[in-house]
C-alpha cells in the first residue's frame, strides 16, 4: 500500500485484518528530510510574463474564444465577394444514419428455357422487375428481421423499440419463391443445357456465374442438330409431356441423392444401427473418404440437409415414414463411444474422469454443431453436456446460455461455473457481468430477451435447457414453448431432462419447428442404484429394488401390519400408538431386505398443517396435530426412524413433507436430537457467523434466523419457500458440506437444489396441488427419490415411506414406484403480451406462434399428408347430373331433404312423436306418414289398431310403391315423404265384377258387429288393392315420420281379424284419394300438438313447410329419383371433405383460435391496438409488464390511480400484482389505501367482465382474485416507511421468505412501470416509481446471494 504522510509528518498505513474487515494502521518510520534552503540557487531570474490571476485568465478567454468577430484573413477587403467551399454537415460531424428503405425494385428470376430470346442464343437476357419489401428480400439473407443495431444500453435486455429476430424455421413461402423459386431448386433450369444453350450463365446482379465444371469446356457438344430440330417442331403438348418425364427422372435422382445423403449422416429412423453410425463417423472423420462419388448433376444440385428436408415435405409414397423420424434421430451407437477419442481428438474441455457412454455420443454431436437432448436420471451427469457447450462457445468466440426455471439453480450454477468459465448472471433482480461469454438466465429472462430484440442474440451459439420435464408445469411451461419457437435458427439446442416416455415426440417437434435435426441419447440407468423401503413400526422392509417390485416384501410388511392390529397396539385406532410401540416386528430382517412403503391418505391429510381437514379420510388422527399426545407419538417417530437409518449407516437423509407448516413442526419435535460432533458443531458455527455477518444487527437476531441455528447446530435443517433466501442458501450450503445429517424439506429442494443424500425419506405420498389432494405422481416420485444415492460415495441409494397406522395397497405403490414418468404435455396458452409483442412486427403473425406451439405438433405434422389428399380429391373429375326436365334441381331437392332429416332426427322424433298428446292423435283411421327401412322412401298408411297390453306397438297399413323399377332394390327413393307412389297413372286396375268375391260385392263398408280383439291375420301381411301393393305391419312410435291432420272410415275387425280383400281395398282407395298429385295431407297442426316451446314449434313448422317444397319441387316423382340422389349425396360428400381438409389446414382449425379473436377483441375494445390490428401507445405500455397481469396494470397507469398516492402508497397498492399467497390474515389499511384498493378491485372485475362478454373462459371475481392479492399491501407500506423487518413479520402470518420474494418482485415492477411511465410522457409516476424502488431497497430483503458473493 502506498505511504500517506500525516500534516505532522508521521507516516502510516492502513490495513484490514480479520475475517469481518477491521481497520488497522501501521506506523512507519519517518523519513530524513534534506533542508530546503540549500536546494536554492545563489540567483534567480524575473518571472518573463506577469504573474496569472483568475481576472487575467479569464480576460484571456474571452478575448480568444467568446468575442464574437470575423477572421481578418478571411474577411479582408480584398477577398470581398467571395464564394466559401464550406461544408457545414463535415463540420457538424452529425452521424448521419439512412433509413432503410421500404421497398425496393429486383430483377425476377424466369426459367432458362420459358425466356423470350431475341435474335442468337447467345443474347443478353434482360429480365423484368418487381417491387418487393426489403423484408422479404432479405429473409434468405439473415436470421434476423432487417434492422440496424441498437444502443450499447440495450445490448442485453433490449428495448421494446427493437424487432424480434426472425424464429427458426419460420418459412414465408412467398418471399421464398422469389428469393429462391422452384424452378430454381427442381432441375428444370437444365432444360436449357438439353436445348443446347451456354452451360454457364450470369444470373443478372451477379458479376460471376456457376461453376460447371467439365460443361464449360464442351458447350456444344449438347447440341445435336437433329434432335434440336425435333424439338423446335414438337408443339407445346410433346413439349409439357417432355418436362413431366424428365421432373420423374429428376426426382428419382433427387431422391436416390437423399437416401445415398441419410445413409451418410444418419438422419434416418434407421440411424441407431451401429454400422451406419460407425460409418457417418467414419466419413466425418476421414473427409468422405468411402462416401460414393457424386454425380456431376449432385454437385450441381447440392443443397444443405436443411433444405433437403424441407423439399422432402412435398414428397409422397414412401419418403413419409422417413419424414415422421427425420427430426428427432436417436443416436447412440456403439461406435461412437468405442472411437470416441478418435473422433474428437481435440476436445474444448478435458474431464478429469471416463465420461459415460451418452455423455460421449452427446459431445461428439456437439463438436459436429448439432443440437442434442439428453434424457437421463437425477445425478446421472448431465450437466458434462452443459460444461461442454460451455467450453465450445468459448472456443469459438461465441455465447452461449444456460436457462433454468427456478432462481436457486441459476444462482447456484453460477457459484459452480464460475471458477471453470468467464461466467455472467442475469435474474429479475441481479445482473451480474452481462458481457461474460457464458449467461447464466431464468426462462422469462430470456424470453424477454427474445421478444424486446436484444443484439447479445445474434452472438448466441447455444442455448442450454436444464430440466425441460419442467415444460409440464401449468404456470409456467408456456414460457417454455414461447423460447423454443422464438429462437433463430442459428441457435443450437442442448436439452437437459429427466426420463420422460414422450422424449422423440418432444425432440421431433422442436426439429421439425426449426427445421433441424435434434440427437436423442440418455440413459435409463442409474449411476446409484436405488431399494425402496416401507417403514412401519420401527423396521424397514424392502418392497422394490432395480426397478423392480417385490411382492414377498410387500406381504412381509403387512403380515406385521395385521399382527400389530391384533395385538391392538395401533391397527385402525387412528393414532400412532402403534408407532412407537415395541418393535414386535420381524427382527430376523436383514438391511438387504428392508422395504418401504407408502403413507395413507389420514396422515396425508395431517401432513399437510394448513390444509388439514381438506383432503380424503379426516379421521381422529386429521386435527390431532395440536395435541400433546400426538407430538410425542410424533417426536418418537421421527426418534425412531433416525435412530434405525443411523445405525444402518443411513445418514445424511432428506425428509420430504409436502406442507411448510409440516416441516417445522417436524423439526421442532427432534428438540432432544444430537447428530453433530463437536468438530462439526464448530464449522456450522463459524459458516453461519460469516453468512450472517452481512445483516444488520436487528435482522441478524429474527426469529427464524435464531430458531434454524439451534436446529443447524445439531445436524438438523428446514428448507421451504418460507425461509429467508438467505437462511435456505446456508441450509443449501452445509447440507452439500455433509455437517447436516437430518432435512425436513418440500418438494422444490428435489428441483432446485443439487444436493444428494444417502437416504430419501417420503413423509407421506398425497399432496396438494393447489387445487385438490392427490397421490404423488411417478414422475414427481422419481424426481425426489433420485436425490437418494451419492455418486462414487454410496453403492445404493435408499428411498424410505413412512407408514403410520395403515399400509397402502399394492397396486398403488407400484404404480408410484414403477409406474411410467408424466409424459411432456403442452401447456400452450395464449397471453395479451404475447399477442402485442407479436402484433409489433408485421412479419411475425401470432397464428405462427400457435401452430408451431406443442399442442399443435400433430395436426401440423400430418400438414403435408393431407395437402396430397386435397389435391387428389381435385384433382378427381367432377360428377355431372344429367336431368331429363331441364335445368339439375336435385341438389336444392337433396339440400331440402338432408335439413328435414336432421330436423326429424334432433327434435321431431324424440320430443314430438313421443309426447303424449302425439300419441293420442294416432287412434285407428289416423292417416300417417311411416319411415320405411329404406330411410328415403316413406310410405303412407293409416293406423288400423292402437298399442295394447298385449302388443306394444301400433299396427299399420302402408301403401307399397309398386314401379318395376323398385321391386328389384329396397330403397325405394330418397323422398322424405314417399313420392313414388305419385307415379302411377290416373286410372287404376279393378278385377271384374263376375270375378269379384261375394262379400266383396254386397258386404257393408263398414260393419257394426263387435270384434274379438284376436289378429288373425300373419303380420307383416303383403297385399294388393286398387292397383296398388299394400303392407299391414307392426310399427314403433318412432317409424312415425308425420301425423297427418285426416282420418279415414276403417273396418278394422274385417281387416285384422276377416282378413277382407274388400275391407282393404276401400282402405287403400281413401288412401289413394288422400294422396292426390302425389302430395301426402296437410300435417296437424302446431297448435293441435300443443307445442309451448317457441324453438320447438319454429323447427315443426320448418319441417312441415320443407316436405310441401320438397312435394312441389320437379325432381319429386322422377323416375330417375334415387339414382341422382346417390350422385347428389356423392357430390355433397366430396365438397363437404374438401371443405373439412381445407379446414384442418388453416389457421382457423388452431385449438386457441376461438380464444384469440376473443383477446383481440378485448385488446380493440380498451383501446391497446385499433381497428387495423396495430399497437397503440397503450398496447406498448402493455408489453412493458411482465411481472403482473397487464391489462389491470396498463388500466391502473392510465386511469391514473397512483397519482393520488404517495410512494409508499404506491408500492404497496402495487404488492397486489406480484404477491401470490391466496389466504392470508386481512391487512389493516389507510382510508387512503382502501380506496385505492376498491378502485382497482374494480377496475379488474370491469376488466373480467369485458372479457366474459368476449366468449373467454373467464369468471369476473376469480380473474380479479386471481391476479390481485392484497394479503401484503400493509406490510409493504410499512417496510417502504422504514419499519425494520422484524417488526413487519408481526403484521401477517405470511412466512418470512414470502415476503422477501414479493418485495424483490415489486423492485421489478417498479421499474417495469418506471419504463411504462417513459413511453406515456408521465413525470411525475416515473419520479414516483424511482423513489418507491429506492424505499423498498434495503437491508435483509435485497441481501447478496451467498452463491454469487461467496462466503
Amino acid at each position: 500500500m502506498d505511504r500517506i504522510e500525516a500534516t505532522n509528518e508521521l507516516s502510516f498505513r492502513v490495513g484490514f485484518s480479520g475475517h469481518s474487515g477491521h481497520l488497522r494502521v501501521e506506523p512507519i518510520s519517518t523519513v530524513e528530510r534534506s533542508n530546503p534552503l540549500n536546494s536554492l540557487p545563489d540567483f534567480v531570474l524575473p518571472p518573463a510574463f506577469a504573474r496569472e490571476t483568475p481576472d487575467s485568465i479569464k480576460a484571456y478567454i474571452e478575448e480568444t474564444y467568446l468575442s464574437p468577430r470575423l477572421d481578418p484573413q478571411e474577411f479582408s477587403p480584398e477577398k470581398v465577394g467571395r464564394q466559401w467551399d464550406f461544408d457545414w454537415f463535415e463540420r457538424a460531424k452529425v452521424p448521419l444514419e439512412p433509413s432503410l428503405p421500404r421497398s425496393i425494385v429486383i430483377p425476377t428470376w424466369e426459367l432458362p428455357f420459358r425466356r423470350q430470346k431475341k435474335g442468337s442464343m447467345q443474347e443478353k437476357w434482360e429480365p423484368n422487375s418487381v417491387q418487393v419489401d426489403v423484408s422479404e428480400l432479405m429473409l434468405g439473407a439473415q436470421d434476423s428481421l432487417p434492422r440496424a443495431t441498437g444502443p450499447a444500453k440495450d445490448f442485453v435486455r433490449g428495448s421494446i423499440n427493437n424487432r424480434p429476430f426472425r424464429p427458426g424455421g419460420l418459412d414465408d413461402s412467398r418471399s421464398l419463391e422469389r428469393i429462391h423459386p422452384e424452378g430454381a431448386s427442381n432441375g428444370e433450369w437444365v432444360r436449357e443445357v438439353l436445348n443446347g444453350g451456354p452451360a454457364q450463365a450470369i444470373t443478372p446482379s451477379l458479376k460471376k456465374g456457376l461453376d460447371l465444371g467439365n460443361l464449360k469446356a464442351y458447350p456444344s457438344s449438347w447440341n445435336v442438330y437433329k434432335d434440336q430440330s425435333l424439338l423446335k417442331s414438337t408443339s407445346d403438348e410433346k413439349l409439357g409431356e417432355l418436362s413431366v418425364q424428365f421432373d420423374d427422372l429428376f426426382q428419382k435422382a433427387w431422391e436416390e441423392d437423399v437416401v445415398l445423403e441419410s445413409e451418410g449422416d444418419g438422419p434416418s429412423s434407421d440411424a441407431e444401427s451401429v454400422e451406419l453410425e460407425c460409418e457417418s463417423n467414419k466419413d466425418d472423420v476421414s473427409s468422405s473418404a468411402n462416401e460414393p462419388e457424386l454425380s456431376l448433376l449432385d454437385d450441381i444440385l447440392s443443397v444443405e440437409s436443411g433444405g433437403s428436408t424441407l423439399k422432402l415435405d412435398g414428397m409422397s409414397g414412401g419418403g413419409g415414414k422417413q419424414l415422421q423420424q427425420a427430426w428427432a434421430v436417436i443416436g447412440g451407437s456403439e461406435g461412437i463411444a468405442e472411437r470416441f477419442y478418435e473422433l474428437v481428438p481435440d476436445m474444448a474441455l478435458e474431464f478429469p474422469f471416463e465420461l459415460d457412454k451418452f455423455q460421449k455420443e452427446a459431445i461428439y454431436y456437439l463438436e459436429r454443431g448439432e443440437s442434442v437432448f439428453v434424457a437421463a436420471h437425477t445425478s446421472a451427469g448431465k450437466t458434462v453436456v452443459a460444461e461442454y457447450a460451455f467450453a465450445l462457445a468459448s472456443k469459438h468466440c461465441t455465447r452461449a446460455v444456460y436457462t433454468a426455471p427456478i432462481k436457486t439453480i441459476s444462482n447456484q450454477k453460477y457459484r459452480d461455473f464460475c471458477g471453470k468459465f468467464d461466467v455472467g448472471l442475469l435474474t429479475g433482480d441481479v445482473s451480474l457481468r452481462p458481457e461474460a461469454s457464458c449467461l447464466i438466465m431464468t426462462t422469462e429472462i430470456l424470453r424477454s430477451m427474445l421478444y424486446r430484440g436484444a443484439d447479445i442474440i445474434r452472438d448466441i451459439e447455444w442455448v442450454i435447457f436444464d430440466e425441460v420435464h419442467y415444460v409440464n408445469d401449468v404456470e409456467r411451461g408456456v414460457v417454455w414453448e414461447e423460447v423454443i419457437i422464438m429462437l433463430p435458427r442459428h441457435i443450437n439446442f442442448v436439452l437437459l431432462s429427466a426420463t420422460v416416455p414422450n422424449t422423440v415426440e418432444f425432440a421431433d417437434w422442436i426439429g421439425r419447428t426449426k427445421q433441424k435435426e435434434i440427437r436423442v441419447t440418455g440413459t435409463t440407468k442409474r449411476p446409484v442404484p436405488l431399494e425402496h423401503c416401507l417403514f412401519y413400526s420401527g423396521e424397514l422392509y424392502k418392497i422394490c429394488e432395480n426397478e423392480k417390485f417385490m411382492p414377498q416384501g410387500f406381504k412381509t410388511a403387512k403380515d406385521a401390519f395385521k399382527k400389530k392390529s391384533l395385538t391392538g397396539f395401533g391397527g385402525g385406532t387412528g393414532s400412532y400408538a402403534g408407532v412407537s410401540a415395541a418393535r414386535d416386528g420381524p427382527q430376523a430382517q436383514r438391511r438387504e431386505q428392508s422395504n418401504r412403503g407408502k403413507q395413507n391418505k389420514h396422515s396425508g391429510n395431517q401432513n399437510l398443517g394448513n390444509f388439514t381437514g381438506t383432503g380424503g379420510g379426516n379421521r381422529s388422527n386429521g386435527n390431532s396435530q395440536n395435541n400433546w399426545g400426538s407430538r410425542r407419538s410424533d417426536a418418537s417417530m421421527w426418534l425412531s426412524l433416525i435412530n434405525k437409518l443411523s445405525k444402518l449407516s443411513l445418514l445424511p437423509v432428506v425428509i420430504f413433507c409436502f406442507s411448510k407448516n409440516r416441516c417445522d413442526k417436524s423439526a421442532d419435535t427432534m428438540y432432544g436430537t444430537d447428530l453433530t460432533s463437536s468438530s462439526e458443531k464448530s464449522e456450522i458455527r463459524v459458516f453461519c457467523d460469516k453468512a450472517f455477518s452481512r445483516l444488520k444487527g436487528s435482522d441478524r437476531n429474527l426469529p427464524q434466523i435464531v430458531r434454524v441455528q439451534s436446529l443447524l447446530h445439531r445436524g438438523i435443517g428446514v428448507h421451504h419457500a418460507g425461509l429467508l433466501p438467505i437462511v435456505k442458501e446456508v441450509v443449501e450450503m452445509l447440507f452439500c458440506r455433509g455437517v447436516i445429517k437430518v432435512l425436513f424439506s418440500t418438494e422444490t429442494f428435489a428441483m432446485g437444489v443439487n444436493a444428494p443424500a444417502r437416504t430419501v425419506v417420503f413423509d407421506t405420498l398425497r399432496k396438494f396441488d393447489g387445487k385438490e389432494f392427490r397421490q404423488l405422481l411417478p414422475g414427481e416420485y422419481t424426481q425426489m427419490a433420485g436425490r437418494a444415492g451419492r455418486r462414487g460415495l454410496d453403492k445404493i441409494g435408499t428411498v424410505v415411506v413412512m407408514c403410520r397406522d395403515e399400509i397402502l395397497e399394492e397396486s398403488d405403490l407400484r404404480h408410484v414406484m414403477v409406474g411410467s414418468a408424466t409424459r411432456l404435455e403442452s401447456q400452450f396458452r395464449l397471453t395479451y403480451i404475447m399477442i402485442l409483442h407479436l402484433l409489433r412486427v408485421e412479419e411475425l403473425k401470432v397464428e405462427d406462434m400457435l401452430k408451431r406451439s406443442f399442442a399443435e405438433f400433430h395436426a401440423q405434422k400430418k400438414l403435408p399428408e393431407q395437402q396430397q389428399v386435397l389435391m387428389l380429391k381435385l384433382a378427381q373429375p367432377t360428377k355431372a347430373i344429367e336431368c331429363i326436365k331441364g335445368e339439375p334441381a336435385i341438389e336444392e331437392y337433396y339440400e331440402m331433404y338432408s335439413d328435414a332429416d336432421d330436423i326429424y332426427k334432433n327434435k321431431i322424433s324424440d320430443v314430438i312423436m313421443q309426447s303424449p298428446v302425439a300419441q293420442n292423435f294416432l287412434t285407428p283411421g289416423r292417416v300417417a306418414v311411416v319411415k320405411s327401412p329404406s330411410a328415403q322412401d316413406h310410405l303412407l298408411g293409416v293406423v288400423v289398431k292402437a298399442p295394447s297390453a298385449s302388443n306394444k306397438q301400433y299396427i299399420v297399413l302402408v301403401l307399397k310403391p309398386n314401379l318395376p323399377s323398385m321391386a328389384q332394390s329396397p330403397l325405394a327413393t330418397s323422398n322424405s315423404q314417399g313420392k313414388r307412389s305419385a307415379d302411377f297413372p290416373e286410372g287404376y286396375f279393378m278385377v271384374p265384377k263376375s270375378k269379384r268375391a261375394l262379400e266383396e260385392d254386397y258386404c257393408a263398408s263398414v260393419t257394426s258387429r263387435k270384434g274379438s280383439g284376436v289378429i288373425n291375420i300373419k303380420l307383416p301381411h303383403c297385399g294388393a288393392a286398387a292397383g296398388v301393393s299394400y303392407e299391414v305391419k307392426e310399427v314403433d312410435v318412432k317409424e312415425f315420420l308425420c301425423i297427418c291432420n285426416s282420418k279415414i272410415k276403417i273396418d278394422r275387425v274385417r281387416l285384422l281379424e276377416d282378413g277382407s280383400s274388400a275391407a282393404y281395398s276401400q282402405a287403400v282407395q281413401q288412401l289413394l284419394d288422400l294422396k292426390s298429385d302425389g302430395k301426402y295431407p296437410p300435417a296437424l297442426d302446431p297448435k293441435d300438438l300443443k307445442l309451448k316451446d317457441v324453438d320447438l314449434a319454429e323447427a315443426y313448422c320448418k319441417w312441415t313447410g320443407l316436405l310441401e317444397k320438397m312435394a312441389k319441387n320437379k325432381c319429386h316423382g322422377c323416375i330417375k329419383l334415387e339414382e341422382h340422389m346417390k350422385l347428389a349425396e356423392e357430390i355433397k360428400r366430396d365438397k363437404e371433405e374438401v371443405n373439412a381438409l381445407k379446414f384442418e389446414m388453416s389457421d382457423e382449425a388452431l385449438q386457441q383460435m376461438p380464444d384469440f379473436q376473443g383477446r383481440i377483441d378485448v385488446l380493440k375494445e380498451i383501446g391497446c391496438i385499433d381497428a387495423d390490428l396495430v399497437v397503440q401507445i397503450k398496447g406498448r405500455v402493455a408489453c412493458e409488464m411482465n411481472s403482473g397481469e397487464e391489462l389491470i396494470c396498463t388500466e391502473c397507469l392510465f386511469e391514473n390511480q397512483l397519482d393520488d398516492l404517495e410512494p409508499e402508497e404506491a408500492v404497496a397498492l402495487m404488492s397486489a400484482f406480484v404477491f401470490q399467497q391466496k389466504n392470508t390474515s386481512e391487512p389493516s389499511l389507510t382510508p387512503n389505501l382502501s380506496q385505492a384498493k376498491k378502485r382497482l378491485y374494480e377496475t379488474a372485475i370491469r376488466l373480467g367482465e369485458l372479457q366474459a362478454q368476449f366468449k373467454i373462459q373467464i369468471s369476473p371475481e376469480d380473474y380479479a382474485k386471481d391476479n390481485l392479492k392484497f394479503g401484503l399491501v400493509e406490510v409493504v407500506y410499512e417496510w417502504a416507511k422504514g419499519t425494520p423487518f422484524a417488526d413487519i413479520c408481526e403484521l401477517t402470518d405470511v412466512p418470512e421468505g414470502l415476503i422477501v420474494r414479493t418485495i424483490v418482485r415489486l423492485d421489478e415492477t417498479c421499474r417495469e412501470f418506471k419504463n411504462a411511465a417513459a413511453i406515456m410522457g408521465n413525470s411525475a409516476i416515473y419520479k414516483k416509481m424511482e423513489i418507491a424502488s429506492n424505499a423498498i431497497k434495503r437491508d435483509i430483503v435485497f441481501a447478496a446471494s451467498l452463491y454469487v458473493t461467496g462466503v
